[in-house]
């Protein structure tokens, strides 16, 4: 062997087919198992589809090992065998069901022990409160980054039923060419603008996002609305309760308008209504995962979104698109009622038209929620009002 990994490799493949097909024999004549009890092990009834030698040697292409050939007949002879008790716990009396949310018994902490992480002090300073006057135009409304649409609504020159019914247009009218909308939620966000509204002019306002439509990458539970992950077999899933980052923007008063396309399983930008496209340039996809939140706030379907990260997720579309993209660290923004790619790496955050933009939404989803083990209280100090003299930027 020329290395420590492939010596392990080989070694685990080569003896557990060993060790499977000794204790079958040892097994033969054993009385069956008691019933609704997994088979012994390696008695149970052959599943899976059938191998032979030769499929071990494909897959050693992959694992970058190499059996020898009497290892390669003794794996098939035993494979289908010792994949019986695996079955089981599937499809069996005694079936293990794995609901999505069900965390691993390790729980990553990105937090050093004894160790004061991130600023000293919680602090959010708004941008400059006057707004540019209120645009004729409903296309440059649409367009407004959340900082101005936020003061128009707080001052009630724009109202959220208008702001929603604009979005809700131009998803009709654009997004048959970017396909960056899955399921648009017409009916729940012009009852939550109307809602908005009422509590405003009722001079209860709740901050810079209330009555501000929105859009969340379909891996996102939403009560009694369809929540995809973007792949076929879930297409008609419908979470019976919210995710905890759209319940917090449900309660900082934002309108939900569309479930946004993710690439199947939050792979790439293709999902089960066809590849996402970048607004700026339709012979383009908009790249991936969050293609759909990347598209449509680039494109002002929606004033705000917020898509998800493993390993790019959030920044590939952000810069195809040409938005504002904010990977949170990990642990920042809870992901109680998301589908998870990876426990470990999963982030979910904002995607915006501006920077301010992104502080805002990130300041109303951040926090820890009991559904998710690795979510921790972080400080947010951000002031848009100061100066860059003074400031440094740090790259890798």
């Amino acid at each position: 062997m020329n290395t420590r990994r492939q010596f392990l490799i080989t070694a685990s493949m080569a003896t557990v087919a060993s060790g499977m097909a000794r204790h079958a024999d040892a097994q033969a004549g054993t009385p069956p198992s008691t019933p609704g009890a997994p088979p012994t092990f390696g008695t149970g009834p052959l599943s899976g589809p059938p191998v032979s030698a030769a499929t071990f040697a494909e897959a050693e292409k992959l694992a970058q090992v190499t059996l020898t050939a009497a290892e390669r007949e003794m794996a098939a002879a035993s494979w289908r065998r010792s994949m019986a008790p695996l079955l089981e716990r599937r499809t069996g009396p005694r079936k293990v069901a794995l609901e999505a949310g069900t965390a691993p018994a390790t729980i990553w902490n990105p937090v050093f022990s004894g160790r004061a992480e991130g600023p000293s002090r919680d602090r959010f300073v708004r941008s400059a409160a006057d707004a540019p006057p209120l645009p004729s135009s409903d296309a440059d409304i649409a367009f407004a980054p959340v900082t101005s649409l936020s003061r128009w609504i707080e001052r009630r020159a724009l109202t959220s039923e208008r702001l929603t019914s604009i979005y809700l247009r131009r998803i009709e009218q654009f997004d048959a060419r970017l396909r960056s909308v899955i399921t648009v939620t017409k009916e729940r966000a012009l009852a939550q603008a109307k809602h908005a509204d009422a509590e405003i002019a009722a001079g209860h306002y709740r901050g810079p996002l209330h009555g501000i439509p929105y859009g969340v990458k379909d891996l996102l539970d939403t009560a009694g609305i369809a929540t995809t992950y973007g792949a076929e077999p879930f297409r008609d899933r419908v979470p019976s309760t919210d995710s905890a980052v759209v319940r917090r923007l449900t309660e900082a008063g934002a309108v939900l308008v569309a479930k946004l396309s993710l690439g199947a399983l939050a792979l790439n930008d293709i999902w089960f209504g066809g590849q996402t496209m970048n607004p700026w340039l339709l012979e383009e996809g908009a790249s991936g995962s969050s293609a759909g939140p990347g598209a449509a706030t680039a494109a002002a379907l929606v004033a705000f979104s917020v898509g998800s990260e493993t390993g790019g997720s959030i920044v590939a579309p952000a810069m195809r698109c040409g938005v504002t993209g904010l990977r949170p660290t990990f642990g920042r923004v809870a992901r109680t009622g998301a589908m998870t790619l990876c426990w470990s790496l999963d982030k979910l955050g904002p995607m915006t038209r501006t920077v301010e933009d992104a502080m805002l939404v990130l300041q109303a989803i951040a926090g820890p929620d009991a559904g998710d083990e690795s979510s921790l209280a972080s400080r947010l100090d951000f002031d848009a009002t100061a100066a860059a003299r003074g400031l440094r930027v740090g790259y890798v």
